[in-house]
């Protein structure tokens, strides 16, 4: 990177930058597309003549392609500019949008939402990356904070956002609302985003290319295959370990082509201590908020008779508290570290889901929404630091590796907690049927063990949250880069060239 864009990135650092302000907006549009078609299943089915199962893959597929294309995006954002980068990602996110709103099939939409997915999996990563390069490590927590809307936020209020649009028309509605929206986001970004990286020229290795994609695609469709109800779970079990044995014949071609530093998906990033326990941590988090965004609307529409709306509406509070806590929580992160924040949060998460536990036919709704929102909120308190001192642990070769492996990761945790909580529940209420025990009773107390099992895995983010650091210490940032690290240095803590020893 130039000397002139390190410059760049200490002019105004309690400002946020414009090109991390636009990149927040995009992605939040994007990433909000991932949990939104979830409560027009039913319109779908009825419009298109189609099954249950054959419905669900259009978040499924969203799903895989997410987990599919993540790993690459670590090659694919150090070989491009800033500019471009953000051009392919919401060019081709917006082509999958009207391929979707205009689909005569639900073969045609099942593309359409595959392609849209394929555009979403470059912003995530390209906004972290481009964070890291033009934020100074003092002022990063309150940035990130501001980040936390788009990477948390916008799937917690995808249902609810589609309830609301529902209302009004068809599932189609829900794309053709996007389409100007991205758009406009899209030209406006254009105009204004500048380069803030410099691309590397190198070859990709192809054969990487397909393990990344078949080894964590199969692990995310193995893992969706046991929420399914017609004895796919044998099945499903099945491509999980064959997913695993391809991830782990990619781990071992990225350890080889690390000797020529030529790797796909850079895994030295995971001999940063700060680093890797900020992965672990934020991927149980990440399981327990998608693993309560199954289990709460299926407590509240099957077993309570909300509709999706009212069930949107309740949820929503939690995700805006989520959101506006954010920058705050942030700027906290900056002052005091991670510890004071992710520790009281660890134990808060517990304590909320531990909470829901008690469930029951006559929960108050005001209960349900106040646990939900202390959900939110813990989470919110942990999700800001966690990111920050994480990358912020990477020397800056490793920001776009870093960032595409915490991505990569998130769709599995969210995939993993959802087949948990659904075998769980499913195990569970089918077992008391069978002992005689009626469909309604039986569904909740399968619903309550599933939280239970949620309750005792958030026990293991305590644990993580002891061990953090406060900040990323100076040390962690140098350690292990050896002869690797490009030449210029690496940026100081106001973001200026540093010179190599």
């Amino acid at each position: 990177m130039s000397g002139a864009t390190h410059e760049r990135s200490a002019v105004a650092p309690r400002r946020t930058p414009t090109v991390v302000r636009l990149l927040v907006l995009s992605t939040f549009v994007v990433i909000l597309n991932e949990t939104i078609m979830i409560n027009a299943i039913p319109r779908l089915m009825d419009a298109m003549a189609i099954t249950e199962q054959s419905a669900q893959w259009v978040s499924t597929a969203f799903m895989l392609t997410m987990a599919a294309v993540i790993p690459i995006t670590g090659w694919f954002l150090q070989r491009v500019t800033t500019r471009k980068a953000y051009a392919i990602a919401m060019g081709v996110f917006l082509s999958g949008t009207v391929l979707s709103a205009v689909a005569p099939i639900f073969e045609v939409l099942l593309l359409g939402r595959i392609v849209q997915a394929a555009g979403t999996a470059v912003m995530m990563p390209l906004l972290m990356t481009t964070l890291m390069n033009v934020v100074p490590d003092h002022d990063r927590g309150r940035v990130m904070g501001n980040v936390t809307l788009a990477i948390s936020v916008a799937p917690a209020l995808g249902p609810t956002v589609s309830g609301l649009i529902l209302q009004f028309g068809s599932w189609r509605l829900l794309f053709v609302v996007v389409m100007p929206i991205a758009a406009l986001v899209t030209v406006f970004g254009l105009r204004k985003l500048e380069n803030v990286t410099e691309p590397q020229v190198s070859s990709i290795d192809w054969f990487s290319v397909g393990l990344a994609a078949f080894g964590f695609g199969g692990l995310v469709y193995g893992l969706s295959q046991f929420g399914e109800a017609d004895g796919t779970v044998g099945f499903g079990i099945g491509i999980v370990i064959a997913g695993l044995a391809t991830i782990t014949v990619f781990v071992l071609r990225q350890l080889s082509l690390q000797r020529t530093n030529t790797p796909l998906l850079d895994l030295r990033t995971l001999t940063h201590r700060s680093y890797a326990l900020g992965l672990g941590i934020m991927a149980v988090a990440f399981l327990v908020m998608l693993g309560a965004m199954i289990l709460l609307p299926l407590y509240l529409q099957n077993l309570r008779g909300l509709s999706a709306l009212q069930t949107g509406l309740l949820v929503m509070p939690g995700g805006l508290a989520m959101g506006l806590l954010g920058p705050t929580v942030g700027k906290l992160f900056d002052r005091f570290g991670s510890r004071p924040l992710v520790v009281p949060g660890s134990i808060a998460i517990v304590l909320a889901v531990g909470g829901l536990t008690q469930v029951s036919m006559t929960t108050p709704y005001w209960q349900v929404l106040g646990l939900h929102v202390l959900l939110m909120l813990s989470l919110a308190a942990m999700f800001t630091p966690i990111f920050t001192l994480s990358m912020g642990a990477l020397p800056q070769h490793l920001y776009s590796h870093g960032s595409s492996m915490l991505g990569t990761l998130q769709q599995v945790a969210a995939a993993f907690g959802t087949a948990l909580v659904v075998t769980v529940m499913s195990a569970r209420s089918g077992q008391l049927v069978t002992d005689g025990v009626a469909a309604v009773p039986a569904q909740l107390s399968g619903m309550r063990l599933a939280f239970v099992v949620m309750a005792a895995i958030a026990l293991v983010t305590i644990v993580i949250a002891v061990l953090l650091p406060r900040k990323a210490p100076a040390a962690d940032v140098d350690e292990h880069d050896g002869t690797d690290q490009p030449a210029g240095g690496r940026p100081d803590a106001d973001g200026l060239v540093a010179a190599e020893a």
